[in-house]
């Protein structure tokens, strides 16, 4: 809901306040740069002004609510809110808000909430809150007996005053991701199976800035057409949120290898099958400058992820290891990936259940493992990386 007339969208970001000023000027600026790229392919009319501490999105009164709802997908926002501009002056905030008043608000309780940034404003928050206040009370007076309720109103008026003479009338504040902006940081591979963990694992790493480079290695005959599907529905949602990065997966054939394994190895096979793929993603990250692998395990959630086990597969590796979602419950998991969208996608039943053994290895230790995983497991992850295609999701 917002104000009538409402055109502008005023965007909050969190972590980055805490930056240095030069950081904190860089990551507004890529933050504006990120949500001027989904406005436009989303097509939504609207434009990006970066305001310290607060970007702003100016757009129209039609498209002021596509607008919010863009913003709010950035990766960096914390929050948005469609407000009504207008001078930050007592008789136009109270204009603003008796206007408000009569178009939004028709019974219940209500809260004016006020913030002032700099000295120079000849009123203070307080100030604000009290006319305001009074305003609205007596726009509505007329039409029934408001109520004043400052601890849970069933409306909030909000107005933000800023220094540069501007006073922002607004009703919500709609959540964002939080985070970081995508491009902030060094940018991660992503191993992704097309299940529910490993795209909510890479959306995680997307919100804390570093973009992700999707890896789905294709089990041949133990995956097939669905677990291939799966996997390229929910990177096709993860790049709906990054227009201006690529996020087009690499898909790796290791379908002889994941037979190889199945016939050779009971004992240590999901160890050895990660470990391999461990070593495709390292591949990949060096082709692609990538500082790291990201993963959707958790731990306990399956036999072949307790803590023990990611000892031994880590080593694989010399590139960090990076599991967001390591001390997640499954419900929680399940929830977050209903939010971002890719839930749905990840529900199709999938082949690569047939490839876990009947006796998982729950305690793994390193040398016993390379002495039974193949001699060349290393060189078929190489090989397998070489000719690794990058595809359209």
């Amino acid at each position: 809901m917002h104000p009538p007339g409402a055109d502008t969208v005023v965007v909050r970001h969190g972590d980055i306040n805490g930056k240095s000023g030069g950081v904190q000027r860089d990551m507004e600026r890529r933050l504006v740069d990120n949500i001027s790229a989904l406005l436009a392919d989303r097509g939504v009319d609207a434009d990006v002004e970066r305001r310290w501490t607060r970007p702003l999105v100016h757009a129209t009164p039609d498209t002021v609510e596509a607008a919010t709802d863009t913003a709010t997908d950035a990766f960096g926002v914390v929050s948005a809110s469609p407000a009504l501009v207008v001078p930050a002056e007592r008789d136009a905030i109270v204009d603003a808000l008796a206007r408000t008043a009569r178009e939004r608000y028709d019974g219940g309780t209500f809260a004016v909430d006020a913030r002032r940034a700099g000295d120079s404003l000849s009123f203070t928050s307080e100030d604000v809150e009290t006319f305001g206040g009074q305003a609205v009370w007596d726009a509505v007076a007329d039409e029934f007996d408001p109520e004043v309720d400052l601890d849970d109103p069933d409306l909030t008026f909000y107005v933000e005053c800023r220094e540069d003479g501007d006073a922002f009338v607004f009703l919500e504040k709609r959540p964002g991701p939080g985070g970081l902006p995508l491009g902030s940081q060094a940018p991660l591979v992503a191993l992704v199976s097309g299940g529910i963990d490993s795209p909510v694992a890479a959306y995680e790493a997307m919100k804390r800035g570093a973009p992700v480079v999707p890896v789905y290695v294709d089990l041949g005959d133990y995956g097939g057409p669905d677990h291939a599907a799966r996997a390229m529905e929910t990177v096709r949602t993860l790049s709906d949120l990054a227009p201006n990065f690529d996020l087009r997966p690499y898909r790796v054939p290791a379908g002889e290898t994941v037979a190889l394994l199945a016939d050779e190895l009971e004992q240590g096979r999901m160890l050895a099958f990660r470990r391999f793929i461990y070593r495709v993603g390292e591949a990949i990250a060096e082709r692609e400058g990538a500082s790291g692998i990201v993963t959707g395990e958790a731990i306990g959630q399956k036999s072949s992820q307790t803590a023990r086990n990611f000892g031994v597969t880590s080593r694989a590796v010399d590139l960090p290891v990076h599991r967001p979602l390591l001390t997640l419950d499954k419900h929680d998991i399940t929830e977050r990936a209903r939010a971002i969208g890719t839930f749905r996608d990840s529900t199709i039943p999938a082949g690569c259940n047939r490839f876990a053994p009947d006796q998982p290895e729950t305690n793994g230790r390193i040398e016993p493992l390379r002495r039974a995983e193949p001699d060349d497991l290393f060189e078929r992850a190489a090989r397998a990386a070489e000719r690794a295609e990058r595809v359209e999701p």
